[in-house]
């Protein structure tokens, strides 16, 4: 009987070994995080218990951190710091059960966090499970605490074709994929900056905003090349979005959203969808991000295009502190020397703006 191995049989074989072991990897870290979880509430709980109780003093804490670090050395949570975390923890979140279904399901660190700088126990247990749906690090939870965003109206529907052009299931995951407006709070460049600076800050700082909200963007590429025909065009930013597989293809305007940006668009989704999408992967999605737009010509520009595209609006900055007011450009520089880098080329494809 002939050898049935081949190279792809064999390459097959071993991604999908290679599948189920970081599988199995994440699933042991998550399962030790939440045993280490529920141990921290536990003793921060017996701790709060003796001290109610019996009158214990904090004194206790300093010889609870010296006995154990002397019994357990190859654990590294039992400062005297730490403890006392523990207790505050405990005494937080009395109930058990929402401990088990929340707070043990993100890192020690972010409950740390949460502590500090949230008093109220429902706006903890919001970012907690914020924390869980996007995958927020540590930085990007404290980030999102000091924006507000507890407090911020929810971003509103972009519109989108989505719903003619997708599967119901892929047009659902996809609508919540886009939102409008996007806030980039983010341009503190120089000065002096030249205008490549500003346009590769711009896209630079844009790919880390998707990225490190967690939402399933994985970066492919920034002014992407792709050849069409004998002609080269660039996108501005191209994502592959791990949840939805399928490619991303992101277009930033300058000014108010145009009904030939609908048409360029729908050129660039069909060229991913033919260059480099994978047989598996779902339909390639365009989103166009301008600085406004026209509900209604929006609409219109989208109605019988076929392919997926969402037109949502983007916001820059807030009011800068009376400190840095006059050390930065202005939005309306900004713009200027991004008009100006318009003529990089003659076939750029994709117009870069705020």
């Amino acid at each position: 009987m002939a050898n049935s191995l081949t190279p792809d049989n064999y390459r097959q074989f071993l991604q999908s070994l290679k599948d189920r072991i970081r599988s199995a990897q994440v699933k042991a870290a998550l399962a030790v995080n939440q045993e280490l979880i529920l141990l921290y509430w536990q003793i921060g709980r017996e701790i709060l218990a003796r001290q109610q109780q019996e009158g214990w003093g904090t004194k206790v804490i300093d010889r609870l951190a010296k006995d154990l670090k002397r019994d357990f050395p190859e654990m590294t949570g039992f400062s005297a710091r730490n403890l006392k975390y523990m207790r505050a923890f405990a005494d937080a979140n009395p109930d058990g059960a929402l401990v088990q279904q929340v707070f043990s399901q993100i890192p020690w660190g972010h409950n740390v966090r949460l502590l500090d700088v949230l008093k109220d126990p429902e706006e903890r247990l919001w970012y907690a499970r914020q924390t869980i749906a996007n995958g927020w690090s540590r930085n990007v939870l404290l980030l999102q605490i000091e924006q507000g965003v507890h407090h911020q109206p929810g971003p509103s529907a972009a519109i989108t074709n989505f719903e003619r052009t997708l599967p119901p299931a892929q047009s659902d995951l996809a609508q919540n994929l886009i939102k409008d407006p996007y806030n980039f709070d983010f341009l503190t460049l120089a000065a002096d900056a030249q205008d490549r600076d500003l346009e590769t800050s711009l896209l630079n700082h844009i790919r880390d905003f998707l990225l490190e909200l967690g939402v399933g963007f994985a970066f492919v590429g920034s002014q992407y090349p792709i050849q069409v025909g004998t002609k080269d065009y660039t996108l501005d930013l191209l994502f592959y979005h791990l949840k939805l597989r399928c490619f991303v293809v992101i277009d930033l305007k300058l000014g108010e959203f145009e009904p030939e940006f609908s048409g360029k668009m729908n050129f660039f989704v069909s060229a991913v969808d033919d260059l480099l999408r994978h047989p598996d992967d779902q339909p390639t999605i365009g989103m166009i991000l301008c600085k406004s737009n026209d509900a209604t010509v929006a609409e219109y520009s989208l109605r019988d295009v076929n392919k997926p595209i969402g037109v949502a609006t983007h916001r820059l900055g807030r009011q800068l502190p009376a400190d840095l007011q006059g050390t930065l450009p202005t939005v309306e520089e900004l713009e200027q020397q991004l008009e100006n880098a318009q003529v990089a080329g003659p076939n750029r494809a994709i117009e870069v703006g705020l």
